[in-house]
């Protein structure tokens, strides 16, 4: 191969994995330029029996993990201590594990943000699929498709088809293809960044056995992973804002019509008001974390590595950034679904109240203020186990791939 690595190394590493030897690899100390060189570096060490690895039994050193493991340390050959540390595997394994959770909550916010369009009585005509075939955008239209797939049957939006008083929804419910559409896109460009680096060749210098050559250049420079780690942060930065503001229009009588925070028993109760300011802190913290990375470049190596993708930063901040907008999604999940109840009798669309049933299972309406971490958390847990997305229906919503 272009790395010129040995097949019983690479094997090795395959049993590794194959019988739960996982290499202990610190999370700081890659700027993502001349490879991950650090992270990588505790990676191959254990192939030599040094370091640590995680095993099904426990932490254990890097000997007893292999032996445990039927398996025996080796001795590098040349080139191949280069080939295991000078790659981008960490910044792109970092950045995928992001996109891969960037998807579900991208469709899940998708749903939540039909229910609350719903609760707050608002129109799905912002939706109508002539409006977004005219700008020509993918993922707007097919954000759109979703929503209206989404809604289609509510008696609740029927009740108010006619005679609504109010001229347009806020930005929060009217423009939500525009802005998880354009998530969408970018979630894309990113993915397919990713997978053309994964399946790339990011060593350095590189083997030609036809031509009888070794060349070395830069393929270690990471830029294209730290672009796509900025690109996957600033979608799951947006999605978690435009939830935001949905759960503090759904929270204000005066925009969405519904009782103060959302409590059927005003005055003791204060509902909903603190699992808004809660959304509001997560998708601040957020708003800080997707500055990006890929900017802040610093010399490293005497001025030789004079420029470096921070890479691995970039990467690693996306996981964070997804548990904190997956919270803010479940608070909406929450709410959006309080906010249903008050139109009872009426339902909502056959896809929504699956979301519900689903939901009521877990979480009961709020009646009176109550502890409501286990709601949150429940809800987070529907969330992440794609409960919500499959309640919904896959089928009606757009996937990155």
């Amino acid at each position: 191969g272009a790395s010129g690595v040995l097949l019983q190394s690479l094997q090795l590493l395959e049993d590794m994995l194959a019988r739960g030897v996982v290499p202990v690899v610190p999370a700081q100390g890659s700027a993502g330029a001349s490879g991950d060189l650090a992270p990588l570096a505790h990676m191959t060490a254990v192939m030599l029996g040094v370091g640590e690895a995680f095993t099904p039994g426990g932490r254990r050193p890097a000997p007893e993990a292999l032996a445990a493991a039927g398996l025996q340390p080796i001795e590098l050959q040349p080139k191949e201590g280069l080939a295991f540390l000078n790659g981008t595997q960490f910044s792109t394994a970092n950045a995928l594990a992001g996109l891969f959770e960037a998807e579900i909550l991208f469709r899940s916010a998708l749903v939540t943000g039909a229910l609350s369009t719903d609760a707050a009585r608002g129109s799905d005509a912002p939706f109508d699929a002539r409006i977004h075939r005219l700008r020509r955008h993918r993922g707007q239209i097919e954000a759109a498709d979703a929503l209206r797939a989404l809604m289609a049957g509510s008696a609740i939006r029927e009740s108010h088809r006619t005679g609504d008083e109010r001229v347009q929804d806020p930005y929060c419910l009217r423009c939500q293809p525009q802005v998880m559409g354009a998530a969408l896109d970018v979630l894309r460009s990113a993915a397919a960044i990713l997978e053309t680096e994964a399946n790339g060749v990011s060593d350095n210098p590189l083997i030609f056995p036809a031509d009888g050559e070794s060349l070395s250049g830069g393929n270690f420079h990471a830029e294209p992973v730290a672009f796509a780690a900025d690109m996957i942060a600033l979608a799951i930065c947006e999605i978690g804002s435009l939830a935001e503001r949905r759960i503090a229009m759904l929270v204000d009588p005066a925009l969405s019509g519904l009782p103060a925070f959302l409590t059927p028993n005003p005055g003791l109760n204060s509902g909903f008001m603190i699992p808004q300011v809660t959304s509001a802190a997560l998708v601040s913290e957020n708003k800080q974390r997707a500055y990006p990375a890929s900017v802040d470049s610093i010399p490293t190596s005497a001025n030789q590595e004079d420029h470096v993708s921070m890479a691995a930063h970039g990467a690693r901040r996306l996981l964070p950034m997804a548990e904190n907008a997956v919270a803010v999604i479940a608070i909406e999940l929450l709410a959006a679904a309080q906010g249903c109840d008050f139109h009872a009798p009426l339902r909502s669309s056959e896809a929504l109240e699956a979301v519900r049933v689903v939901l009521r299972s877990e979480v009961p309406t709020l009646q009176d203020d109550r502890y409501l971490q286990p709601d949150i958390k429940a809800a987070i847990d529907l969330i992440r186990g794609e409960a919500v997305i499959e309640a919904a229906g896959p089928s009606r919503l757009p996937a990155i791939g």
